[in-house]
């Protein structure tokens, strides 16, 4: 793609990188295909190719964003499908995320969706401000069809009837491996996993530990910034991602061999941390917690798990666009699970988004349950007797629509290999 931004644009290290990534682009329209939006609604300007003219031309103006752009941005749900479709390499995701920034800097939003997404920016990274706020939501759940906005709907459909206890495991502490120590790794406790699910982070440490990981939850660890850097809040974002940074470099003089997250969305965004930061102080140790992360899968394919004898249970595996897309990470959760003697079945247009994508099902939650519906419908297609995923986000998204239980990968594993049964499971 040709591009005119001029040298002063130029000397600025984000439109550098912008222009790169727009000029690898070739209109090829690939993206198209695999793009859950323009499915759904047809709309060029709802395409990855038709957003990347938009961010263009609002970039090379240097504008202030307006009206339609800001939709059509909206509603991408950056689920990176297009990326991994596109034969050119185009770096989408950076290139998203800048238009975002610029959008929270250059567009007044109407009041309702200004105070809507500063309420989701003060609430969802914070445990503790999340387990009231789905509290509250018992009270308002019998008058929620009174409620005048369809956002603040789904949010109330969206909360758990039941609110686990809070797990003594989600506190700072180190847990010894059981038998010869072979890794040292830390564990990303997530910020609303905490408050919707605490099984997950159980059963990732009782496996782990077993398989001979000391695990650390460091402290001053919080919220990975995922939420508000796809809201376009990155000084938020980067102020809760530096906070990460430097709680697990603490950890590094005791020895650390991997960070290692359970939920998909906030592993992309780990990941990232080396190109969050490469023009700041923690460029160095930014890039070494990069580098560090990994999947809870990843490091157990890493681990290496014995093989298990047939469990006679039907599991249809639901690939999280954060896993296979951002992260490239496909084949092991499915291998594991076959492994540890699970049949593993997969549903059609696995490559498609269930439209959770964060605070997606929140803010354009029209198009988030078509795409639910959509997926669910694949899923149960499978006649599965429960559903696996890598991410708290697509459990709660898929889990609000059908009646089949909906568990975490490491779940299954941690039960396979001596751990207690899902609670989730009959």
């Amino acid at each position: 793609m040709q591009t005119n931004f001029t040298e002063h644009q130029l000397a600025d290290p984000r439109i550098a990188r912008a222009n790169q990534i727009l000029r690898a682009c070739v209109h090829c329209g690939f993206c198209t295909a695999t793009c859950p939006t323009y499915q759904l609604l047809g709309d060029e300007l709802d395409s990855p190719r038709g957003r990347i003219y938009l961010i263009k031309e609002m970039l090379e103006q240097d504008r202030p964003a307006d009206e339609k752009t800001v939709k059509h941005i909206d509603r991408c749900l950056s689920c990176l499908a297009c990326m991994t479709t596109c034969p050119s390499g185009v770096h989408y995701m950076h290139l998203v995320d800048h238009a975002r920034e610029h959008i929270e800097k250059t567009y007044k939003r109407p009041l309702k969706d200004r105070a809507l997404r500063w309420l989701l920016a003060r609430v969802l990274p914070y445990p503790g401000r999340f387990r009231l706020a789905l509290m509250g939501t018992r009270m308002v759940r019998p008058f929620a069809r009174f409620l005048p906005d369809a956002r603040l709907r789904a949010m109330v459909a969206m909360a758990p009837r039941q609110i686990p206890a809070i797990s003594p495991n989600d506190t700072p502490q180190v847990f010894a491996a059981t038998g010869p120590r072979r890794m040292r790794v830390a564990l990303l406790t997530g910020c609303a996993q905490k408050a919707l699910n605490t099984d997950i982070n159980d059963a990732t440490i009782r496996l782990l530990r077993r398989l001979g990981c000391e695990v650390v939850v460091a402290r001053g660890m919080g919220c990975c910034g995922a939420l508000t850097l796809h809201m376009g809040k990155t000084g938020e974002s980067h102020a809760q991602a530096a906070a990460n940074i430097r709680a697990w470099m603490a950890e590094k003089p005791a020895g650390l061999d991997a960070v290692v997250i359970n939920t998909s969305g906030c592993g992309t965004t780990v990941k990232d941390y080396g190109h969050m930061f490469q023009d700041s102080p923690l460029a160095a140790d930014a890039a070494e917690v990069a580098a560090l992360a990994c999947d809870i899968s990843e490091l157990l394919a890493r681990l290496g798990l014995p093989e298990g004898a047939p469990k006679g249970l039907r599991v249809a595996y639901h690939a999280a666009c954060s896993l296979q897309h951002g992260q490239q990470i496909k084949s092991a959760p499915k291998a594991l699970l076959q492994r540890v003697g699970f049949e593993v079945v997969e549903p059609a247009d696995a490559h498609l988004c269930c439209g959770s994508a964060g605070t997606y099902n929140l803010l354009q939650p029209k198009i988030a349950a078509e795409l639910k519906r959509r997926k669910v419908a694949t899923l149960e297609a499978k006649t599965p007797q429960v559903i696996a995923a890598g991410n708290i986000g697509c459990m709660m998204q898929i889990g609000s629509g059908t009646g089949v239980p909906v568990v975490h990968t490491v779940e299954l594993l941690d039960w396979a290999l001596g751990g207690p049964k899902p609670p989730a499971l009959p």
